[in-house]
C-alpha cells in the first residue's frame, strides 16, 4: 500500500464530482444529470503535514514528499446497479481495490438540483447504495463459496474458507453488510482476503448548503448520525459547492476565506483525517538533505516492518532505528540537538513506531 485509498460513492446528483473536483482540484465533468462520469477519475491528493516544512528546514532538503491519498470518484450508483442497471457493475469493480468507501449523502434541499427519487431522504439513498453493495457481495460470496467448496473435498484445510463463506452468505441473503457479522479472529482473516465492499470501512460524507454553515448541521445530517452510529461508521460533513470554491484560492486567501465563514479547516482535511483514524494509519518521517518524506503506515507496525515501505532490502538488512519525536526535533532544533540532550533513541525491530517518529534507519 503506497498510501490511503478511498472510493467515493452516492447516487447521481449528490455533488460526488463537486467535491471530487474540489479534493483533487482537478475538473472531472460535473453535470446535472445522471452518468457524466463514465471511467472512474482517480485523483491524488497530498495529505496536508506542517510537520514536513519545519523538518524540511532544518535539514535543507532539496524537495518534501507527503504522505498521500488516492481519491477513486466512482459514477452514481443507482438501483439495480448489482445486476448492471445503469452502468452498474462495472463500477462496483472499481471500488473493491480501494481501502474505504467514501458515501457522498445529499443534505440539502435545492429544487434546482434534481434528485434521482424526487425527494430528499439521505437514509432512503444510503439504503439503496448499501443494497446494492450487498447484492454485488452476494453475488461473489456464491461464487468463491461453490469454487472453495469444490476445491475443499481434496483439501480439509479449505474446509474453514468454506464455512465462513457460507456464514457470510447467509448475513448478506438477510440485506445485511458484512461489517455487520460476528465473526472470530480466524474467520476475521480469511474473510479479509476477500475484497468484500461491505467490509470496508465507511465514511459518510453528508453534503450540505451553505445555509449550514458554519456548523454543517441540519435535520438531514443528524439521521445520517443516528444512522451511521448504528453501523460503527463515521459522519463527516462538507459543503462541496464551498469546497469548490476554495480549492480555487492560494493557501492563504483559502485561510482567510474559510475564517470569514467561521471555519477552521477545509472539508478534504476532515476528510482525510478521518479515513486515516478509521483505518487506523499514521506516518513517520525521514528527513535528509535530498528529501523530507511522510510515509504511511498501519497503527502498531514495528520498526523493521515500517522500514520495509522504504525498501524491501532495509527490511530485510535491518539493523536499528534512531528515533527522534518530532517534537524533540523542533525543541532541540534538529537531529544533532536532540542527540545532544540524549531524546535520540536507538531502538530495534520490535519497537513499535508512532505517529510523527522521525527516523534514520541503519541496515546492511
Amino acid at each position: 500500500m503506497a498510501g490511503l485509498s478511498c472510493g467515493i460513492v452516492g447516487l447521481p446528483n449528490v455533488g460526488k464530482s463537486t467535491l471530487f473536483n474540489a479534493l483533487t482540484r482537478k475538473m472531472a465533468a460535473a453535470a446535472n444529470y445522471p452518468f457524466c462520469t463514465i471511467d472512474p477519475n482517480i485523483g491524488i491528493v497530498d495529505v496536508p503535514d506542517p510537520r514536513l516544512q519545519v523538518l524540511s528546514d532544518m535539514s535543507h532538503s532539496k524537495k518534501i514528499i507527503p504522505a498521500t491519498v488516492t481519491f477513486v470518484d466512482i459514477a452514481g450508483l443507482v438501483k439495480g446497479a448489482s445486476e448492471g442497471q445503469g452502468l452498474g457493475n462495472k463500477f462496483l469493480t472499481n471500488i473493491r481495490d480501494t481501502d474505504a468507501i467514501v458515501h457522498v449523502v445529499r443534505c440539502f434541499e435545492d429544487p434546482d438540483v434534481i434528485h434521482v427519487a424526487g425527494v430528499v431522504d439521505p437514509i432512503s439513498d444510503i439504503e439503496i447504495i448499501n443494497t446494492e453493495l450487498i447484492l454485488s457481495d452476494l453475488q461473489m460470496a456464491e461464487n468463491i463459496a461453490s469454487r472453495a467448496e469444490k476445491q475443499a473435498k481434496g483439501k480439509k484445510e479449505l474446509q474453514a474458507t468454506v464455512d465462513i463463506l457460507k456464514k457470510a452468505e447467509a448475513h448478506l441473503d438477510q440485506g445485511l453488510p458484512l461489517r455487520t457479522l460476528a465473526v472470530t479472529d480466524e474467520e476475521k482473516e480469511l474473510l479479509s482476503i476477500y475484497p468484500f465492499l461491505t467490509n470496508k470501512k465507511v465514511l459518510y460524507a453528508t453534503n450540505v448548503d451553505e445555509a449550514s454553515l458554519p456548523s454543517m448541521e441540519n435535520e438531514f445530517v443528524k439521521k445520517v448520525r443516528e444512522y451511521a452510529e448504528k453501523e460503527g461508521n463515521s459522519v463527516v460533513p462538507i459543503c462541496a459547492k464551498l469546497e469548490e470554491e476554495v480549492a480555487q484560492l492560494s493557501e492563504s486567501e483559502a485561510k482567510e476565506f474559510l475564517q470569514t465563514l467561521g471555519l477552521e479547516e477545509t472539508g478534504l482535511n476532515r476528510l482525510i483525517k478521518e479515513s486515516f483514524r478509521i483505518l487506523d494509519l499514521i506516518t513517520y518521517i525521514t528527513a535528509g538533505e535530498i528529501e523530507t518524506r511522510a510515509w504511511t503506515i498501519k497503527k502498531g507496525m514495528n520498526a523493521q516492518q515500517s522500514a520495509g515501505k522504504i525498501h524491501s532490502d532495509i527490511e530485510k538488512g535491518f539493523i536499528r532505528a534512531e528515533v527522534v519525536a518530532y517534537e524533540d526535533m523542533l525543541a532541540y532544533k534538529g537531529r544533532a540537538g536532540a542527540k545532544e540532550q540524549g531524546k535520540a533513541r536507538s531502538e530495534g525491530k520490535e519497537y513499535i513506531v508512532k505517529d510523527g517518529d522521525v527516523i534514520l534507519f541503519y541496515h546492511n
